[in-house]
């Protein structure tokens, strides 16, 4: 797996190397600005891209205007955000555009190197990997009068999961219910979000925000 990397920091930024090619990954870039990641991309064609959401000049936005960049160049191209903030805008276009796998992880809240490992390898099989901080920041601004109200606390609850990548039956598993609840519940939240369901994860997740976003 060829992955490039975009971090500001450079302990950061050769902490994730060294643990990528420990478990036998390729970095074929790792780079501290926007420019250097463009054209890392386009060089390298990886088979994910891993980014940071400040960045020079402004620290602001720019690693998430960045991924946008990417993938309007590159489509399809899985991107994992690894930072400490979550800019919302910017992530919900991210993740609603469904052009290839995606995920948004909080630094402060990766504990260990095999979760991260992990992330990397779902985003890159074009999968989801969600920070349940993120989801919760991401889909909790909704007044009660949008889609979102019409669901239950459960419902949210299945949700969010659903949104970190989670299949039914790992959903299932952390609420200690029966796959048939879940079903369930999943069936309900498309009914009351006016969709179709899918059993596909990462489809039904982007497609959910993406709803949520009109």
């Amino acid at each position: 797996m060829r992955v490039v990397i975009v971090e500001d920091s450079l302990l950061i930024r050769e902490g994730l190397t060294r643990l990528l090619e420990a478990s036998g990954e390729s970095v074929a870039a790792a780079v501290g600005d926007v420019s250097s990641f463009l054209t890392a991309v386009a060089d390298h064609n990886p088979d994910v891209a891993i980014i940071d959401v400040r960045l020079p000049p402004s620290f602001t936005d720019e690693g998430l205007r960045a991924a946008l960049q990417a993938r309007q160049d590159h489509p399809g191209l899985p991107v994992l955000v690894l930072s400490q903030y979550v800019e919302q805008l910017y992530a919900r276009e991210l993740l609603a555009d469904g052009t290839g796998g995606v995920g948004y992880l909080l630094k402060d809240r990766v504990l260990e190197g095999d979760q991260l490992l992990d992330a990397i390898a779902r985003v890159a099989e074009g999968g989801t990997a969600m920070d349940p901080e993120v989801i919760s920041r991401l889909l909790g601004r909704r007044s009660r009068n949008q889609p979102l109200g019409r669901l239950s606390p459960r419902e949210r609850e299945v949700l969010a999961l659903m949104a970190e990548g989670r299949s039914n039956a790992a959903i299932a598993q952390r609420l200690f219910v029966s796959e048939r609840v879940i079903a369930k519940h999943t069936s309900a939240i498309f009914t009351k979000l006016d969709m179709a369901p899918s059993d596909d994860d990462n489809r039904r997740v982007l497609a959910v925000i993406a709803y949520l976003e009109r």
